[in-house]
């Protein structure tokens, strides 16, 4: 099984968010640390960049932290690298926009990503309709391209979606940015419900969620649940020292997650 497999097969699974290099490089891999010991089951890992359009003022600012720090792309794959050797069984995923990821050459990026042990990619804006941009060259490296769902995605466009996706769908629940709103629960269920009538792959859902109450809820119907903005605002509070903070809330988050189908 791969690591995407092994980490939703135990359940609903819990994916963090963290921007690296926020709020230094040197400081990121106690942060992602953190996530591990409380309990996140998979870790995003943001790719600092100067336009991130699909983000709130929380990613925003960490973007601007992090570049701001001197953050590269060559520092986000040493921190990846370096994750890998610690963690050798979570999964670890990239998320950002496709001008870092693409600048010097999809090849040249897969293969980076391969080598510093990364399991997948969210490039935000690059749609399946340009597919050959990112994901040949991903797939051919054995790494998953992730991609995006959202309440538009109607049944016509999403074949096109789950079209050469693997590792999990993440659904966006609400038509907007980060960590601004959250959606209904009532339409997150039956969009989780339409999506997982067509995908072979788990489904996760994301944006708007902060609370382990919220977390636990959606994990009742959902294979995952992604958290970024409330922990990239402990980031912002504590800076250098935020690990213990992240590693309180990803328990929170993680007990409400994992318990939630037994609630239920």
């Amino acid at each position: 099984m791969s690591r995407f497999e092994r980490a939703f097969a135990k359940g609903p699974a819990l994916v963090c968010f963290v921007t690296g290099g926020d709020p230094t490089p040197d400081a990121t891999p106690a942060i992602l640390d953190a996530l591990v010991e409380g309990g996140a089951d998979v870790i995003e890992l943001g790719m600092p960049f100067t336009d991130p359009m699909a983000d709130g003022p929380a990613i925003q600012n960490a973007n601007l932290r992090a570049l701001g720090t001197g953050t590269t792309t060559a520092d986000i794959f040493r921190i990846a690298a370096d994750f890998r050797a610690r963690h050798a069984d979570v999964p670890l995923v990239l998320m950002g926009y496709a001008n870092p990821m693409t600048i010097r050459g999809s090849e040249w990026f897969a293969a980076e990503c391969a080598k510093a042990g990364v399991d997948g990619v969210i490039c935000v804006d690059i749609p399946p309709e340009e597919d050959p941009e990112l994901g040949p060259a991903l797939r051919a490296a054995g790494v998953s391209l992730i991609r995006l769902a959202t309440p538009t995605t109607d049944a016509a466009r999403l074949p096109a979606v789950l079209e050469g996706s693997s590792g999990f769908l993440y659904y966006v629940s609400v038509a907007g940015i980060t960590g601004m709103q959250q959606a209904a629960q009532t339409s997150i269920e039956d969009a989780v419900a339409r999506l997982k009538e067509h995908a072979t792959i788990p489904v996760a859902v994301g944006f708007g969620v902060r609370t382990p109450e919220q977390a636990g809820a959606i994990a009742r119907v959902a294979d995952g649940v992604v958290v970024g903005s409330a922990l990239v605002d402990l980031v912002g509070l504590h800076g250098a020292r935020a690990a213990g903070p992240v590693r309180e809330l990803t328990k929170a988050l993680a007990d409400a997650v994992h318990c939630a189908r037994e609630t239920a």
